[in-house]
């Protein structure tokens, strides 16, 4: 499923303009990333957990040339799947 047939599924459900449907889509994906990049956790209670993972910097190795490089800290976002998702999977 892609962005585009998130909206157009939510608009169809609750008989919304596609507009409007887009508009909330957006805006809620917009919260989660704006948590995100505060460092704070989103939890959607039966669906999952965001979260970010910090990764320290560390030494790599070029597989090319097996020259070592240095790969710098960074953040990354996590997801976490919720009991009522896993068990709806199974």
């Amino acid at each position: 499923m892609t962005k585009a047939d998130l909206i157009d599924s939510l608009a169809k459900r609750f008989e919304l303009p596609r507009q409007r449907a887009e508009e909330i889509v957006g805006g809620l994906f917009d919260d989660i990333c704006a948590a995100l990049k505060n460092s704070e956790k989103v939890n959607i209670s039966g669906f999952g957990t965001f979260s970010v993972s910090h990764r320290k910097g560390r030494t790599g190795r070029n597989p090319k040339t097996g020259e070592a490089i240095e790969i710098a800290p960074s953040r990354a976002a996590k997801f976490k799947a919720g009991k009522t998702l896993k068990e709806s999977l199974s």
